[in-house]
This record gives C-alpha cells, structure tokens and sequence, in this order.
C-alpha cells in the first residue's frame, strides 16, 4: 500500500541523506554520555547535566529519524560499523578540559546543521513537507542549544552586536 504520493526512487536521495544524519546522531549521543561521564572540575554541575540532558534529546532524535525512514517506507541503517563510517562527527579521546569538551560539542553542531541542511535540500526537491517540517524544528531547537553553550564559552565582559533600529 502506498500512502505516500511520492515514488521510491525520488525518495532515495532524501534517505539517503537522513541514514548520514542518522549516523551523525549516532557518534554525537555517544559523544555527548562520553563527556557526561568523564566531566571533572569547577564546572561538572553544571555540564554533568547539560550533557545529560543533550544525550537524552539526541536519543529522541534517533528514533525520530530512524521512524521518518520508516515512514518513506525504506529500513534505516543500524550497525554501528556503518554509523562510524558515515558520520562526518568522529569519536574523540574523552578526557578533555570542559571548554573543550563545550568547543567540541559546537563544532559537532555545526555538521549536524549541515546535514540537516541537506536533508532539506533533497526533500525540498520532492516537496517531501514531513522531513522538510522535522529538520526545520531539528534546526531550531540545535541553535538554541548552540546559542546557550557558546554563551557558557564568553567571559561575562564579552557583549553581543548591538541592534540597531532605524525609523
């Protein structure tokens, strides 16, 4: 039964891209309970449950993604071999200072936004509304979080671009 009006074969590029994303999602949770783990110092409150909280999002993502997949009627990819292979976030030595263990996690966000991004770019093609809709929530609640970890990185006297309104 098909009860979507778009055919396999342009939906493949659209899968093919969440499976990459999928994969990403994959090394970043693991990244992310890596660094919950083996998080030590002044700031280990304070990230111990950031991380936490991350990880635990990253899992709802998983999923998510894995059951759009499912949904354009293909099987997602789930050997941790191939997620390895794939993703373009790469595994880490886990003992690292927390700044860089913050600069890290913003670095792995930037290649989450850009596959996101393709992922739109491939749905877009074939007005493919539901992936289209789930990267564009994806995206903005990744900002959000980038936005909130950078500021963690800033010294209190750092200030943001002034706005300017002009009437």
């Amino acid at each position: 039964m098909s009860y979507l009006n778009m055919n396999d074969d342009e939906l493949m590029p659209v899968v093919v891209e969440l499976n990459v994303l999928l994969a990403d999602y994959h090394v970043y949770y693991q990244k992310l309970r890596s660094k919950h783990w083996n998080i030590i110092g002044k700031n280990f409150f304070d990230l111990h449950e950031k991380f936490e909280e991350m990880y635990n999002d990253a899992k709802v993502k998983i999923d998510e993604i894995a059951e759009r997949i499912l949904t354009l009627r293909f099987h997602p990819m789930s050997k941790l071999e191939d997620y390895l292979k794939t993703s373009a976030i790469i595994e880490e030595a886990p003992l690292k200072e927390d700044q860089d263990m913050v600069e890290d996690t913003l670095n792995d966000h930037k290649l989450l936004l850009a596959q996101m991004s393709k992922v739109i770019e491939k749905a877009e093609t074939i007005s493919d509304e539901g992936t289209i809709d789930l990267m564009g929530a994806y995206i903005r609640e990744l900002e959000k979080t980038s936005w909130m970890l950078n500021a963690w990185t800033k010294k209190t006297s750092e200030n943001l671009k002034e706005s300017v309104v002009e009437a």
